[in-house]
């Protein structure tokens, strides 16, 4: 059942990649409507060698859709109809001269209703492409600003929870309500190391000790 349900999702993008019979194997599982979609596209995709191609068309789509929020407001209408959405579609796609898979992407898309569906499509392709070369993004909330020494012994920490062949995409940001320590986000963990936790915990602990 759920095989014959991917094929079906990708049969919409090229005839050539459900000829294939089986779908290739994302790097990565990612969940949802948008996920089906991006998993059968980068399947396509990587049939055809197209990654790079169909990531950089994808790309240059997200930025035209966050420049202009009045197509975007469009596509996600749902009192829209099919065709015209469709049309508009195929008519963008035309002009930036895209490639057959991701004309077919959002033809699908929205011959099944689910344009309001596409910035997440596009986000879980980035997660996918990601996982392809191997980056694991990592998020690190602290207190204060980092100086350079803790920053770079930060960074030697985290390299060693990575398997051969990844590597780190390491973004930080400061939220003064931690009030001390940090909070890792890397890749499916997440770590609570905050002054702010701490304190929490220890208030919880003597309120239902009183």
């Amino acid at each position: 059942m759920a095989t014959s349900r991917w094929n079906l999702v990708a049969r919409h993008f090229c005839s050539s990649a459900a000829r294939g019979g089986k779908l290739v194997q994302a790097p990565l599982q990612v969940y949802g409507v948008e996920g089906r979609y991006a998993s059968a596209l980068y399947s396509a995709a990587t049939k055809q060698s197209k990654l790079e191609t169909v990531e950089k068309e994808l790309s240059s789509l997200q930025s035209e859709l966050q420049k202009n929020q009045q197509l975007l407001e469009f596509l996600s209408d749902p009192s829209q109809k099919k065709f015209q959405k469709k049309a508009a579609v195929e008519s963008l796609m035309k002009k930036k001269n895209f490639s057959n898979l991701t004309v077919n992407l959002f033809v699908a898309l929205a011959e099944n209703g689910r344009m309001k569906k596409t910035m997440q499509v596009i986000s879980s392709f980035n997660k996918l492409m990601s996982a392809h070369r191997g980056e694991v993004s990592c998020t690190v909330i602290t207190a204060k600003p980092l100086d350079e020494a803790t920053l770079k012994e930060l960074k030697t920490a985290l390299q060693g929870f990575l398997k051969k062949g990844e590597s780190l995409q390491l973004q930080t940001s400061v939220d003064p309500t931690l009030i001390g320590g940090m909070t890792v986000a890397l890749g499916d963990k997440f770590v609570d190391m905050s002054m702010r936790t701490k304190i929490k915990t220890y208030t919880d602990l003597i309120k239902a000790a009183v």
